[in-house]
């Protein structure tokens, strides 16, 4: 029988030829070499993830990605000492974490002052040493993923936010990932948060890049939330709409342990945001949610899977999406209850709101449930704006853009209440209506 091989695209090729000449070059001690090695050989076999893959079934990842940009191996510039992140936290007090084309920035960072309790290392230097739980930590719960792997196999720096057991940090820490320069090129960050037991802390993390330039970003979030602690992370992608984004959340979650976790895409051609949320102790709690702002031909893909494993988990997902044009939009969410994870309640949402003809919506929320003593609960819903609303609004003297505005701001604003901190939710409202702004 004749061997059939798969044909390689150009963007496989020079991603493979690119990790063997940075091989030596990329940080880390022989256990991190160990770790690449292994997944860019399990790239090789798969290549990019396309439609016949069940989980890239609406996102053909090796269609869409025709070439792959130079990897990034230092700052293109000088960056500004602020970026668009920086509006967007303006006058609020924070600790801030840059990261400057695939580098951790100390100098643009401001680290000089850390509370008690908090610590801060560049992923490079942490690479450097032989901790097995460091190494462990980094990669725990990564599921069958070919753009994890290529993240593992080129990951070059980012940050490490340790947070001590009992210590609570009043300050949110902001991790902000900035794309420079008139030349397109690939960043490959990975960043580690670990809160010891009973900690408790407000991560923001923010990815952005000029306007114009096609440059690709492959990002991942490691977080260990331990016994008993609790963390609120907010999430944005404002990046150019000439740019790929992908970006992958681990969360490792220990007993009665909180997760609450809101993401705002309004950047990038294509973009795909993936979660993966694993339940090690008994009696935690997660709230996933986000909204996704879309116009022209962009495409954007929600993934998440929740896995429960323990007993008592409870899990609450929503997700809200505005789409114009001719933008696509993509949710695919899973929740499951393994064997043993009794008393688990999960439900699962998502909403799809169109405000064109040729707009399009694709969701596939699953159930995957091997527990008898469970509540579990998805739906998902896809329409237009309710023409009975548009019409009270338009009668009252309500141009029909500026009509349609409130009505997709308070779409939105339903996904924005599921974030506790009062501030932060008018920030991302602000976000939203900038974006409104520029469509009317």
């Amino acid at each position: 029988m004749a061997n059939i091989v798969a044909v390689k695209t150009s963007a496989e090729t020079a991603l493979d030829e690119a990790f063997g000449g940075l091989r030596e070059a990329l940080p880390g001690a022989a256990a991190v070499r160990g770790l690449r090695d292994g997944a860019i050989a399990r790239f090789r076999e798969s290549g990019l993830p396309h439609r016949r893959v069940e989980e890239w079934k609406y996102t053909d990842l090796r269609n869409l990605m025709r070439d792959a940009n130079p990897v990034a191996t230092s700052p293109q510039g000088t960056p500004a000492a602020a970026g668009r992140a920086e509006d967007f936290l303006a006058g609020l007090d924070h600790i801030r974490l840059v990261v400057v084309d695939g580098a951790y920035s100390p100098t643009l960072s401001n680290i000089a002052a850390l509370p008690a309790g908090l610590k801060v290392t560049s992923l490079a230097e942490a690479l450097a040493s032989t901790d097995d739980a460091l190494i462990a930590d980094l990669s725990a719960g990564a599921p069958d993923n070919a753009v994890l792997d290529l993240n593992t196999a080129f990951m070059s720096d980012g940050v490490v936010v340790s947070v001590e057991a009992g210590v609570e940090i009043g300050l949110p820490v902001a991790i902000e990932t900035r794309h420079t320069g008139a030349v397109p090129q690939a960043t490959f960050t990975r960043s580690l948060v670990v809160l010891g037991a009973g900690a408790k802390l407000t991560l923001i993390d923010s990815y952005e890049g000029p306007e114009g330039v096609a440059h690709q970003t492959n990002a991942a979030l490691a977080v260990k939330v331990g016994d008993g602690a609790e963390l609120q992370r907010i999430s944005f992608q404002v990046q150019g709409l000439e740019a790929q984004h992908i970006s992958t959340v681990l969360a490792s979650l220990g007993k009665e342990a909180v997760l609450q976790s809101f993401a705002l895409e309004a950047g990038a051609a294509v973009a795909r945001n993936q979660l993966f949320v694993t339940y090690r102790g008994d009696d935690a709690k997660i709230v996933l949610s986000g909204a996704t702002l879309l116009a022209g031909k962009r495409h954007a893909d929600t993934t998440l899977v929740v896995d429960h494993t323990a007993l008592g988990g409870e899990s609450r997902e929503l997700f809200h999406a505005v789409i114009d044009d001719e933008a696509r939009s993509v949710f695919q969410g899973k929740i499951v209850v393994r064997p043993g994870a009794q008393k688990t309640d999960g439900r699962m949402m998502s909403r799809s709101l169109l405000l064109s003809e040729t707009a399009e919506a694709n969701a596939k929320p699953e159930l995957e449930i091997f527990a008898d003593d469970v509540v579990c609960a998805h739906g998902a819903t896809c329409g237009a704006l309710d023409e009975d609303l548009l019409f009270y609004c338009k009668a009252r003297g309500i141009p029909q853009k500026e009509a349609e505005a409130i009505l997709v701001q308070a779409f939105v604003g339903e996904a924005i209440e599921t974030v506790e901190n009062e501030d932060l939710r008018d920030r991302l409202n602000a976000l939203t209506l900038a974006w409104l702004d520029k469509r009317v």
